[in-house]
This record gives C-alpha cells, sequence and structure tokens, in this order.
C-alpha cells in the first residue's frame, strides 16, 4: 500500500472546477490532497492510499456516491466519508450516513464551511486516536457506532477490545449484539455465548441469549450492558 502524508484528503468529483477549487483550499490549509474523476479512479486511489478522509460526490456518472461509498467502506471500515450533494437529494444523503458516511455538504458550499467541516473531523480522529487507549474506552466507542449501526467501525474496535482482554465478556456480548442487527442470528448467538462461557452470570449476554431464542428480534429489548472494568 501506497503511503501518504498524515491528515491526507481524497476528493471524488466529476466536476473538474469543484475537484480544482476543494484540492486549492484544502492544500492552502495544509493538508494533503488527490483528486479522482469518478467513482471507478477513487476506490483505486483509496485502495492503494492511506486517506484520513474522502469528499464524495453524490451524483455521477456511472458509479454513483452511494456504490463508491459501500465500495469504500468494504476497503476501510473506519473511512471518514463526507458527501456532497446538490439541493433537493438531502434525504439520500442522509441515507448515506446510514451506511457509514460521517456528514455531508449541500451544493454549494463555502470554503469556510469546507475548512471547518474538514478540521471537525480530523479532530474528533486525533481525539479518539489518543483517547481508546483502555478497553473501557474502546468499546464505548463501539457502542456509539452500533447505537448508529456503523457495524464496520463497531466490528475493528470490537475485535481489538477482544486482543486486548479475553476474559472479558463485555465485547463478545456487543458483537453479538451488532451481528444481530445486521441478521446474522446464528454468528450474535455465539458471541452471547462465548460472552457466557467467560462469566455465566454476565446479565446482558444471559438475557439477549434468551430473547434471541425466542425469535424477539428487537432494538429496544438489546441490552448493551455496562463496561466490564
Amino acid at each position: 500500500m501506497r503511503t501518504m502524508p498524515k491528515q491526507a484528503v481524497l476528493i471524488v468529483d466529476d466536476e473538474k472546477n469543484i475537484r480544482l477549487t476543494l484540492g486549492t483550499c484544502l492544500e492552502a490549509a495544509g493538508y494533503a490532497v488527490e483528486l479522482a474523476v469518478n467513482g471507478e479512479e477513487g476506490i483505486a486511489k483509496a485502495r492503494e492510499g492511506d486517506y484520513q478522509l474522502v469528499f464524495l460526490d453524490m451524483k455521477m456518472p456511472g458509479m454513483d456516491g452511494i456504490a463508491v461509498l459501500k465500495n469504500l467502506k468494504e476497503l476501510h471500515p473506519a473511512l471518514n466519508v463526507v458527501m456532497m450533494t446538490a439541493y433537493g437529494t438531502v434525504e439520500t444523503a442522509v441515507t448515506a450516513m446510514k451506511l457509514g458516511a460521517v456528514d455531508y455538504l449541500r451544493k454549494p458550499f463555502s470554503p469556510e464551511e469546507l475548512l471547518e467541516l474538514t478540521e471537525t473531523i480530523m479532530r474528533r480522529q486525533t481525539l479518539a486516536a489518543d483517547q481508546v487507549q483502555d478497553y473501557h474506552s474502546i468499546v464505548e466507542l463501539a457502542k456509539g457506532f452500533i447505537v448508529k449501526q456503523q457495524f464496520g467501525p463497531a466490528k475493528e474496535w470490537l475485535q481489538k477490545a477482544v486482543a486486548m482482554d479475553t476474559v472479558n465478556p463485555t465485547a463478545f456480548n456487543l458483537l453479538g449484539v451488532m451481528y444481530e442487527m445486521e441478521g446474522e442470528l446464528q454468528l450474535g448467538q455465539k458471541m452471547y455465548r462465548a460472552a457466557l462461557s467467560i462469566d455465566p452470570s454476565y446479565t446482558p449476554a444471559i438475557e439477549n441469549l434468551n430473547r434471541s431464542a425466542q425469535w424477539q428480534y428487537t432494538q429496544q429489548g438489546m441490552n448493551l450492558g455496562e463496561t466490564e472494568k
């Protein structure tokens, strides 16, 4: 994989003037910027580079923004993607956020809006990297992703939690919740049982396993539990 400088941004838009304007603005602010003219090129660049943020146009010839987003999140589940949308397609942008986009910008937007959002996302990423050094912080971050149904990054953080503490049932229970929400009931139950093999009295896993065994799927009935420190 080609290594990019820190705080690298990829801009994917079929309109040349938008690519150049955004690129110039972000480069002037100190970010490393690369441009892609369509979805296919954007995916190829994301596969080879290490980007902290992608600005992705919603409407492009060929592969549209939603399809590109799905591909990007498969490649890098924790990648920050901001959708750029014209007036009248905000509902689609919100749908994209449910698929893993972190935010959206409605065209036309000002350089100030662009830079403010970029700085916010970069700062949030830096804070997350600095603050999630312990098991409790990691699983709390994962819970947030689960609640937002951003399962890619949730799974990444939960796997880190399991590697950090293999005898704590919390992450296994959360993996069960995540798999069940994705429709993978058997995998979910397997994770609940893994949590109970560590601690047979762990209430969240007991409740989740009993509920799932009765095929009573409801997010309201799921128990994310308190973090076992």
